[in-house]
């Protein structure tokens, strides 16, 4: 399989551990940022900062704001001037503890990091007498942080509040027969739930007695309910609304649909995007270039401008204040975790950041046939008596009867497709015997019939020129012909088909409005694919396809048209969903394999959420530039003012906030993200 870069899903830190450090956050020995355990603690403490650093960090504004107004009502009373000294100490005290750890153990290892930049301003504007801006700063950017960290963790928020849908105990029926309830973590594979109107489901399961109406928008983003009975398919999470049901559990409650729904999504928070390792790159060679620039300023600011040393010295400090580049660090993790979210919440689970990014650039994307275009679910779309059967006597039941009975007896999907589509009771088959790949045969009401394909009634020599032409016409149209016969004629002939799925017009649509080519793969036959294609709107198909001549015609896509996505369900799909440049899978009815091979799982197989998709990935490409350019915008207005000494260190800080407010109120704005936008 040909290398794709793309397809790089090495996990990194967390993507929000990107951005600046909230005042609680600890120290990471040998960097600047911590150790994965510290990382968990360091959350802990980030939600007791919130809870009660609130009132600390808010003491401290109003002692840095107490000593300025000190320094500047009664700057030359010495025993004013002492006090704001001390009022500053202590506001720098109460809220930089956190600040000056962070940042000295960065400064330790060689890391000039954001906390590393305020600790050496804060400290040199306080030695060079400016401690009313000292401590102004400290406490505003302790402030910034965790309003920062509250809007962060907002995002991360979005996803986690799913590990609260699927209730914590189940009604387990018990080998006596009555109901006992058990916490869901030690239900076993095949126990017997049941759930009242009103529950929500605590385990994937199939239906084994009732039916309901079942609210599925947590998973697979539906908005409407959908009626479910015996032996489909309830997952974990999901709103039981009319009936009482009872289902048999078909996964444990660390392998539900639900809960891989959950650890995908924190993986994808793990994997860092594109324009997020751009961005770290950058801040790694931007940080340290501010820092020889104020160290420039100070030593040469005295000689070229004339400058006294002090001036040169706070001009410096001021640049570093402004050069923290939280803002640009910040603004995209909240950006990608956000869309994430958003995707989550309709039913798109998005494996990750890269591949949420590279969906905008998708020129072509191919599509599966069954179970992707189509229902995936034979149904009977016509029947009628032959020309030949037309008056033939089939006893008083009628051909209905009889091929409804015979249907009913095998279990063959194109049988199971004409005994659920005719209304008519089956009755009792003596002598039934199955015919391997030709079909069944049977004893109805004293006569024997045969329920069979086109080879089998050819084998009988009972073909003529009318079965033969209106066998042509339903295989033209991408049906499969089923006849029933008895033992000197053809009675009835029966076409079952694949039908399309109501939506897969409108996605195809939507991807030719979005500028996307879509074009048909299947392993079904030639002209079945060209029907289903011409139906949904698709201009290209090819037929007749094993896996390897998928991926082969996905190659094949990807030099003809450039990036080429995937969308499918089976086993046969999987080759191709690991070639494509992103793979969507069909999540409601497929294969584990199909998911795990998918960057992109649609969890309620609705194709529509393929376009939906790349128009949500345009959206996030166009927020992370407005956040990007906000950022850097700023942080260019105020170095410029600063070099000028138009900037105090407190106007600088208060910038920088600013900034990181705004990107990070852009980048949630995607949470709010409508399938239209």
């Amino acid at each position: 399989m040909a290398n794709n870069p793309t397809k790089d899903r090495a996990a990194t830190a967390h993507p929000l551990d990107a951005c600046c450090a909230p005042p609680a956050r600890k120290p990471r020995p040998g960097s600047a940022q911590g150790t994965e355990a510290e990382h968990g603690a360091a959350g802990h403490d980030h939600d007791h900062t919130h809870s009660g650093g609130a009132m600390r960090l808010g003491a401290a504004l109003c002692l840095a704001i107490a000593a300025e107004a000190l320094h500047f009502f009664a700057a030359d009373v010495p025993a004013t001037k002492y006090a704001g000294l001390a009022l500053a100490a202590v506001a720098i005290w109460l809220s930089g503890v956190e600040t000056y750890a962070n940042g000295l153990a960065a400064l330790r290892v060689g890391k000039l990091n954001i906390n590393a930049l305020i600790s050496v301003a804060v400290t040199g504007a306080f030695l060079i007498g400016q401690w009313p801006e000292a401590a102004m700063v400290m406490a505003l950017y302790a402030i910034a942080e965790m309003i920062e960290g509250m809007a962060a963790n907002r995002a991360r928020n979005a996803i986690q509040h799913l590990v609260a849908l699927a209730p914590d105990q189940a009604e387990v029926l018990q080998a006596d027969r009555s109901w006992k309830a058990v916490a869901a973590s030690q239900v076993a594979i095949d126990a017997i739930v049941r759930i009242r109107p009103g529950e929500r489901v605590p385990l994937d399961g199939v239906i084994t007695e009732g039916s309901s109406a079942l609210d599925q928008s947590p998973v697979t983003g539906e908005s409407l309910p959908v009626d479910r009975s015996i032996g489909d398919v309830v997952f974990a999470g999901t709103i039981n609304q009319t009936g009482e049901l009872q289902f048999r559990v078909t996964a444990s409650a660390s392998n539900t649909t639900l809960a891989r729904i959950i650890h995908a999504v924190e993986e994808a928070q793990a994997t860092r995007a594109p324009t997020q390792r751009l961005v770290d790159r950058f801040a790694a060679i931007y940080t340290p270039a501010v820092f020889v620039l104020a160290v420039g300023v100070v030593l040469l600011s005295p000689w070229l401008l004339g400058l006294a040393w002090l001036d040169a010295i706070y001009k410096a400090l001021v640049l570093l204040v402004i050069a923290c580049p939280c803002a640009l660090v910040i603004s995209t993790p909240v950006t990608v975790v956000s869309a994430l979210a958003a995707a989550a919440r309709r039913g798109i689970l998005i494996k990750g950041g890269a591949f949420l990014e590279e969906a905008r650039s998708l020129k072509a994307v191919a599509l599966d046939k069954t179970g992707t275009v189509t229902e995936g679910k034979p149904r009977l779309v016509e029947w009628a008596p032959s020309a030949a059967g037309a008056g033939a006597n089939v006893g008083a039941l009628g051909a209905e009867h009889v091929a409804a009975s015979l249907a009913g007896r095998s279990d063959h999907p194109v049988s199971n497709a004409i005994a659920q589509g005719l209304e008519a009771q089956p009755v009792e088959v003596r002598n039934f015997k199955a015919l391997a790949g030709r079909g069944v045969e049977g004893e109805v009401d004293g006569r024997v019939y045969v329920l069979g394909n086109h080879r089998l009634i050819h084998e009988r020599g009972q073909c003529n020129a009318d079965v033969e032409a209106i066998l042509d016409t339903h295989q033209s149209q991408g049906r499969t012909v089923t006849l029933l016969a008895d033992d000197t004629r053809v009675i009835a002939i029966f076409a079952v088909a694949d039908t399309i799925k109501q939506s897969s017009r409108e996605a195809v649509a939507e991807l030719r409005a979005l500028g996307v080519v879509a074009v048909m793969l299947t392993g079904d036959n030639s002209a079945t694919a060209a029907t289903i294609a011409a139906e949904a709107g698709i201009g290209e198909s090819t037929g007749n396809l094993l896996p390897e001549e998928k991926l082969d015609a996905i190659k094949a896509l990807q030099k003809r048209f450039g990036r080429t996505g995937m969308s499918g369900d089976g086993i046969n799909d999987a080759p191709a969903l690991a070639q494509s440049d992103i793979g969507f899978a069909m999540g409601g009815a497929g294969t584990d394999v199909a998911m795990e091979a998918a960057d992109i799982v649609i969890m309620n197989d609705d194709l529509r959420r393929v376009p939906e998709t790349i128009r949500l990935s345009r959206k996030t490409r166009t927020v992370l530039v407005q956040n990007i350019a906000l950022a850097l915008g700023i942080k260019a207005v105020f170095i410029g003012l600063a070099l000028f000494g138009e900037a105090t260190m407190w106007m600088a800080v208060f910038a920088d906030m600013g900034a990181t407010l705004l990107v990070v109120a852009n980048g949630l704005r995607l949470l709010r993200a409508q399938p239209s936008a």
